[in-house]
């Protein structure tokens, strides 16, 4: 196992030198204050994907609805096709896995390397084939995830794991159960080990679990296919395993971050807009955040209604696991500080190379220093355009929203990365009356 450990840092973080989709860019131009309405997409990146593997552990038909077409879909639904499930799109939001044949225990390279979500495949195929080859997963370059607390829990369940030329390589007699105690409440190893157990031969407990929406939407659509988890959302799952699931037709739970970055686009834009879809439960401590900084937010009958009249405050903020304040809405909001009024102390307490966004903020005109994990940012009236890259899905939708509070014309190149995330950012904002446009020169 320690030879393991040593091999996994930098590939572990490691970003895919592969392109992702045709290089593209955003234009945004100083315009008016937001306004109108705009639905909230489904969470595919962090919940529909991982929805897609609980699928493999049913042989049969599952149908996934609410599944935005975001860009690291296509990535996911490819892969599937090569672990030889059918997979098909009958419409833009629906997606139908059909896992009645053989499947393949393998996730190539060329694929995993594109998306973190794919390492979730490892402790479904141990659950249903007892064996998986798993290439060492990509994503962003936001800092080192380790995957020693997936490794070291599946072993507690009775599997052996080894690293060979950049690949995992799994497999067990059968799993069964244990008790597992995380080092970190990671969202992760969570899903990993919850999708191994349900399976498994006996009795699961994971201590010091995650508790995001994401997980309990996970456990909710398992136990519709005959799983027993209890306890998702609390930082202690028990899961007994089954000896078979069934398929399932689900619905994919409201993207979260889409709403927390169209509530932050208001706040540095101005206006008063609604979110159809959005949840208050699920961004309890975004909205009292940015109601600290001047936003007002109040629930709807369908989702959430926001409205920001002048400049907002600056307010402190550190990252922590859910139901703290996500690591996802960092940069956002580094870029809504960058434009209030005041001084503000942003603290990234979860990965370690988060802040590579603010060089590009600060070409902008933002007065953002960082140190380690610390970034002090000191609120200008107005940013100017620049010529920007994004390089990640977060730091790209960061620098659009730094355009609506920028002095002429901002580009954001490469913004591909953002299209993993997010269905239409640029598109959703133009519909609430933002100067926002793609190009591909």
């Amino acid at each position: 196992m320690e030879n393991v450990l040593e091999n996994l840092g930098a590939a572990a973080g490691a970003a895919s030198p592969l392109p992702l989709t045709p290089v593209s860019t955003v234009v945004v131009r100083p315009g008016r204050p937001l306004e109108g309405t705009v639905r909230v997409g489904g969470m595919t990146k962090n919940a529909g994907l991982k929805q897609m593997c609980a699928a493999l552990l049913a042989p049969g038909t599952s149908v996934l609805r609410n599944m935005t077409p975001v860009g690291d879909l296509p990535e996911m639904v490819e892969l599937f096709r090569r672990m030889g499930a059918d997979v098909r799109q009958p419409e833009a939001d629906v997606v139908e896995v059909d896992t009645t044949g053989e499947i393949t225990p393998e996730a190539p390279y060329e694929l995993v390397s594109r998306m973190r979500a794919s390492v979730n495949v490892l402790g479904a195929l141990l659950g249903r084939c007892g064996r998986a080859r798993v290439a060492m997963p990509g994503g962003d370059n936001i800092g080192s995830r380790k995957l020693d607390m997936h490794f070291r829990g599946l072993e507690s369940m009775g599997a052996r794991i080894r690293v060979v030329h950049g690949y995992i390589e799994a497999d067990t007699p059968g799993l069964v159960g244990a008790r597992h105690v995380l080092d970190f409440p990671s969202v992760g190893a969570t899903e990993n080990l919850v999708l191994a157990a349900a399976l498994a031969d006996g009795t699961t407990v994971i201590e010091n679990a995650a508790r995001e929406p994401e997980i309990a939407d996970l456990a909710s659509t398992l136990n519709r296919m005959g799983a027993q988890v209890i306890g998702a959302g609390t930082s202690t799952i028990e899961v007994e395993g089954v000896e078979h699931l069934d398929p399932v037709e689900t619905e994919i739970i409201p993207d979260r971050v889409e709403a927390g970055t169209l509530l932050m686009a208001c706040g540095i834009a101005g206006g008063e807009i609604e979110l159809e879809g959005a949840r208050m439960e699920h961004l309890e401590m975004v909205v009292l955040k940015l109601g600290e900084m001047g936003l007002k937010v109040s629930p709807t009958a369908t989702g959430l209604w926001a409205r920001a009249d002048g400049r907002l405050r600056a307010v402190d903020v550190a990252t922590l696991p859910y139901p703290g304040f996500a690591t996802d809405f960092m940069p956002m909001t580094v870029a809504l500080l960058a434009v209030a009024e005041g001084t503000a102390i942003v603290t990234e307490n979860l990965f370690d190379n988060r802040f590579m966004f603010v060089d590009e903020l600060n070409r902008m005109g933002a007065d953002v220093r960082t140190e380690g994990r610390h970034c002090v940012v000191r609120g200008v009236e107005r940013l100017s355009g620049a010529p920007v890259r994004a390089s990640d899905v977060r730091a790209g939708a960061a620098l659009i929203l730094a355009g609506l509070g920028a002095e002429g014309e901002t580009r954001i190149l490469h913004t591909q990365h953002v299209d993993r995330g997010y269905e239409d950012l640029p598109g959703k904002l133009a519909a609430l009356g933002a100067d926002v446009a793609r190009t591909n020169d």
